[in-house]
């Protein structure tokens, strides 16, 4: 399974990369959401793991333009905003899973398992 993790903490990117791909996962990073639209508009992923609170553009921001420009890979919002309001808001950009720090790396990567098989090439909305 192919993933992209957008993550701008270095220390926290490193730790689901290095998870992820003991478990067989390939992955990608990104720092920022406009890295992100560039990386999943130009390359397939089975799933994003997209934290909310990125340099630039946000989260929100950039799930919602992956949506606009019809790239309907599922998407983990992986994030510390664990308000009912940010997850709504997170539904509501066109994510299709909501996971707040802390975390077990095994929860999440059962969650893209499920997401990935769930999700080839449907559209969330």
């Amino acid at each position: 399974m192919r993933v992209l993790v957008v993550e701008d903490e270095p220390h926290m990117a490193e730790l689901i990369r290095k998870g992820l791909s003991r478990e067989g996962f390939a992955v990608d990073a990104a720092a920022d959401g406009e890295e992100c639209l560039a990386m999943a508009t130009e390359t397939r992923y089975d799933a994003i793991v997209l934290d909310i609170m990125l340099p630039g553009i946000s989260g929100f921001e950039a799930c919602r333009r992956l949506r606009g420009e019809a790239v309907w890979t599922p998407v983990l919002m992986l994030t510390a905003r664990d308000s009912l309001d940010s997850k709504l808001t997170g539904f509501e950009s066109g994510a299709d899973d909501y996971l707040v720090k802390p975390f077990a790396l095994q929860e999440v990567e059962a969650r893209l398992q499920v997401l990935a098989r769930r999700g080839k090439g449907v559209q969330s909305r």
